[in-house]
Order: C-alpha cells, then structure tokens, then sequence
C-alpha cells in the first residue's frame, strides 16, 4: 500500500473532502445536520478552529487553525466522516451497499476515503486559500453571485469587513489558480 505523505508543520490547513461517488447529500437538511453534529461532537475531544468552509452538495471546502504544536487533521477528519456517518444511518439516511474492501475496513459507502489537504504557508497563501472556499458556489455554477450561497461563511466574512457583499462577481480571477484543490 502507498504511504501519503502529508506536511506535519504549520497551524492553517486548506482541505477538500469530497462524498463517496460523489453523492449530492451535504446541501440537504439531513446532510447538513449529521455534518454540524459531527463538527461539534469531533471539536469537544479534537478542537480545532473553523477559518473558513463552504459546503457543495457534493464536497466541502474547509479552513482550519489547530491548536499550537497539533498537526493532526488526519484524525479528526477520520471521526468526523464516523460520526457522519453514524449520524446519517441512524436518522435514516440513504447508503450503498459498502464493496467488499469497504466492508473489510469498516466503512460506509458516503466519503471518499482521501482528503486533499493544503498547508497555508503565509497570509498571501491563505487569502488565496479564502477566496477560493468563498467563490467555489460561482465556480461550479450554483450560485451566480457569493453572496447568493447559504452554505459558506462568506457571510460572516462580510459582516467581519473581510469582503463586500458583491465581491467575487467577477470570474476573471480564479482561472487555472485554483485548479489544485479540486
């Protein structure tokens, strides 16, 4: 089996997470809650701040600052997919039949099992990181505007003066830049 490395230094990570064959499930009501529940649960034991996170119906966009000395989202991304989910199955939530390597695993057939993750290296770099998690609704033609997306935290950005509320109109900006984080 392959050993991926991934970096252990640094506080501000930029992660993709993206669902099992890419199901449309976390813009739902249900998809929504298991994910909120399971952030909260996870924080209690694993806290981590949330810099920033847009949620697409079929992968999210996430910033997170660790606690000084902690590099291990590797873990906490582990049991937040668990307690998904758990979450998910146990209010009803629709799943495939797992595969047969999933099965061996102990694994539910809702995450992709990878995640791609993203060590922010100074201020420009996570101001990149940032508007990429904000603009992604308008990337992917969900949203004609940013501020037109409930499920991102845009919104706290602009009542914070981060950005405008028209900001990310444009998409001449976020070309080919970005292409790495899908």
């Amino acid at each position: 089996m392959s050993k991926y490395r991934r970096w252990r230094e640094g506080s501000i990570y930029f992660f993709t997470i993206v669902t099992h064959e890419r199901r449309p499930i976390l813009t739902t009501d249900l998809g929504r809650e298991c994910l909120r529940t399971a952030f909260k649960e996870v924080r209690k034991k694993f806290p981590f701040e949330m810099v920033a996170i847009v949620l697409m119906p079929e992968h999210l966009h996430a910033i997170w600052r660790l606690p000084r000395g902690d590099s291990d989202y590797s873990t906490r991304w582990r049991r937040i997919k668990g307690q998904f989910s758990r979450n998910w199955i146990a209010s009803g939530g629709h799943i495939e039949e797992p595969s047969l390597s999933r099965k061996v695993r102990q694994e539910q057939s809702l995450w992709q099992r990878r995640f791609f993750e993203h060590m922010c290296r100074d201020a420009a770099d996570l101001k990149r990181c940032l508007d990429y998690v904000h603009v992604n609704p308008v990337k992917h033609k969900l949203a004609s505007r940013v501020r037109d997306w409930r499920w991102s935290s845009f919104h706290r950005y602009v009542r914070l003066g981060e950005y405008d509320l028209d900001w990310g109109s444009s998409d001449a900006w976020y070309g080919d830049e970005f292409s790495r984080f899908e």
